[in-house]
């Protein structure tokens, strides 16, 4: 009676239907294959848009996988109208191009979200980001960018795609970059790691605008006026610059808000553009438009947060978050004009 009655325990621990051993199994069996499918769908698309050929050898070295199983792969996808093969090169169809698209997306929406409210290191969140792109549906996927406020860039400053949405300007590598010429970094590509390491423990960050001062075969130098970097041109390359037409520094009287001495009234200009998603709704929520009047209010002991007025309310921000809201401190005249 015993071993009957725990041959059938064991029966349903294996079969139960969607948490038996076996359902669970083939559950994450399909989540594998959608996960190779997916990851093969982005290199051809990062490919394609480079204007290179991927062959199945090279997949196969892309995703680590043998030679045989890249071609079975390529060939499911094949069948499912994923791609299509010219020669010895594959290309994606329109399906595939399209479910390509919603996995880039949802990998910079993931990075956005992980940069600006999981505050999570930068040089971290490509690997987090890639576990988590495959697990939104659709819908799921649409509500995560309403939640973050649709932004239009990732943390690297990569384009995060839409439906009619067109091509994003790309910029130039800096060490491709004319000397002496203002150039704002628009892209940091953070592939190779180390690369990109490199680049953020130097203090380089999007949005910058910077010169290049010298350029040999052992090093590039960039300057943004107040500090010099000096990098590998391998890393160099690593970072895409495009004119910046308004490369000039803050108007004069304006500056970032937690620098603003205690009581001194101010007027909000403009938030920095590179805040997007959940914290640029969050700041808007608060009150903090242009033109809107803030003084700082409460000093903390340990410096921040510090509590700010905005109309009639008391808001607290830590520094990192102050000094992207740029603000006109307010002459006595003004300041009584309310």
């Amino acid at each position: 009676m015993t071993s009957w009655l725990f041959f059938f325990l064991l029966l349903a621990l294996l079969a139960a239907p969607r948490v038996g051993l076996y359902a669970l199994w083939q559950a994450r069996r399909a989540e594998r294959a959608r996960e190779q499918v997916e990851d093969a769908l982005k290199y051809l698309l990062d490919h394609e848009q480079a204007g290179l050929h991927v062959t199945t050898a090279a997949l196969a070295g892309a995703l680590r996988l043998s030679p045989a199983r890249a071609a079975r792969l390529a060939d499911r996808m094949a069948a499912q109208g994923l791609l299509e093969f010219r020669g010895p090169a594959l290309h994606l169809t329109p399906d595939g191009e399209r479910w390509a698209m919603d996995v880039l997306r949802a990998h910079r929406l993931w990075e956005r979200y992980l940069a600006d409210e999981a505050r999570m290191p930068l040089e971290k969140i490509h690997r987090e980001a890639h576990r988590r792109e495959h697990t939104l549906t659709a819908e799921q996927l649409d509500a995560l960018d309403a939640a973050l406020g649709y932004p239009q860039f990732d943390p690297h400053g990569d384009p995060i795609p839409r439906p009619g949405r067109p091509p994003a300007e790309r910029g130039q590598p800096a060490t491709s970059w004319p000397p002496d010429t203002a150039g704002r970094i628009i892209h940091l590509e953070d592939e190779p790691p180390l690369a990109y390491q490199q680049i953020l423990a130097a203090g380089l960050q999007l949005g910058q605008i910077v010169r290049v001062l010298e350029r040999t075969p052992e090093r590039l130098v960039l300057s943004d006026g107040q500090n010099e970097y000096r990098l590998a041109p391998a890393v160099a390359a690593n970072i895409f610059l495009a004119p910046a037409h308004d490369a000039r520094p803050l108007p004069a009287g304006v500056q970032p808000l937690h620098l603003l001495p205690h009581g001194q009234p101010a007027e909000i200009v403009a938030i920095d553009e590179r805040i997007q998603g959940f914290t640029r709704r969050r700041f808007l929520d608060l009150g903090l438009t242009p033109g809107t009047r803030i003084v700082p209010a409460l000093e903390n002991f340990f410096r921040e947060p510090r509590a700010y007025r905005v109309r009639g309310t008391l808001i607290a921000l830590r520094n990192d978050q102050a000094a992207h809201i740029l603000v006109r401190p307010l002459n006595a005249e003004e300041a009584s004009d309310e």
